[in-house]
């Protein structure tokens, strides 16, 4: 009796230390999964502290179009809470490029606007400009916060500027590279103001920056009714920035240390000629005649 009263003890004791047991195994994995939730949260709502990117891309059909959507689009998966505006220089939007898009998942609107036809004629076309007006009227419509940047295909980009970029209060400004024949573009600046200007061509132009060298405030630019950017190849910044009318030099934000850094460079992708079309009576039905609808 004694024997079986000492075993029921025993596995009465067993179970009770196992139940404390599975119960601080419980409580400590409750409070570890709730640290992750916080954690995740914390992290959710900094980016939504963050104001709000709106990147501006025009683009048009060509040999490298798919390579430099790609690279750039890698590039802007990086930075948080940015809305990617995508517009072709085309009659509408084409399905390969919303493919990509929407691949590369980050938010976007993807748009088309195509130059009117009597730049077209013209020997120096002012590319770009029916892409960045499109953009513009989207940007009025939809966007009430945030800064907006004109980024191009065709450059290479730190992912450093688009976090400094983002707290702009009215236009920021920093160096490019790789532009004209001073080999770089930059405000000027001693004691942290804009003195001037360093570009290897002026032309008369109040502010000689290149478009990947400067950032704009959305408020400020809304505030701003005859904002507006020219077809005129050469002057399309300046003019964009002459039409937001600053006060003068000393209200654009230095950026990249005092504009001591390169953190955007105008690389461009050498020119291909396209390619030789396909030959269906050889290649058809194969992968070939899909793989031509991507080099263009």
């Amino acid at each position: 009796m004694q024997t079986g009263r000492k075993m029921r003890t025993a596995q009465k004791i067993f179970i009770s230390f196992v139940c404390v047991m599975a119960c601080i195994l419980f409580y400590q994995y409750t409070l570890s999964r709730a640290r992750y939730i916080s954690q995740d949260l914390d992290h959710a709502n900094g980016e939504l502290e963050l104001p709000p990117l709106y990147v501006i891309t025009p683009t048009y059909r060509r040999p490298q179009w798919l390579p430099e959507l790609t690279r750039l689009g890698y590039t802007l998966k990086h930075v948080p809470n940015l809305f990617w505006l995508v517009v072709e220089d085309a009659p509408k939007p084409s399905p390969i490029v919303t493919q990509l898009l929407k691949k590369l998942n980050i938010p976007f609107e993807h748009l088309a606007a195509q130059m009117p036809q009597k730049y077209r004629k013209m020997k120096s076309k002012p590319r770009g400009v029916s892409n960045r007006l499109r953009a513009l009227e989207w940007i009025k419509a939809n966007a009430t916060e945030g800064v907006l940047y004109f980024a191009d295909d065709d450059n290479t980009y730190d992912v450093d500027i688009f976090t400094e970029m983002r707290f702009t209060k009215k236009v920021s400004m920093w160096p490019v590279g790789l532009v004209g024949k001073l080999g770089v573009s930059s405000p000027v600046v001693k004691n942290g103001t804009i003195i001037g200007f360093y570009d290897g061509w002026n032309g008369g132009r109040k502010y000689p920056v290149d478009m990947a060298g400067f950032a704009v405030n959305i408020p400020f630019f809304l505030s701003r009714k005859n904002a507006t950017m020219p077809y005129k190849a050469g002057y399309e910044e300046d003019g964009f920035l002459r039409s937001l009318e600053l006060g003068g030099l000393h209200e654009i934000e230095v950026l990249a240390s005092n504009c001591t850094k390169i953190l955007t460079w105008h690389t461009q992708t050498r020119k291909y000629t396209p390619g030789t079309p396909v030959d269906m009576k050889k290649y058809n039905n194969t992968n070939v005649v899909k793989l031509n609808e991507f080099v263009i």
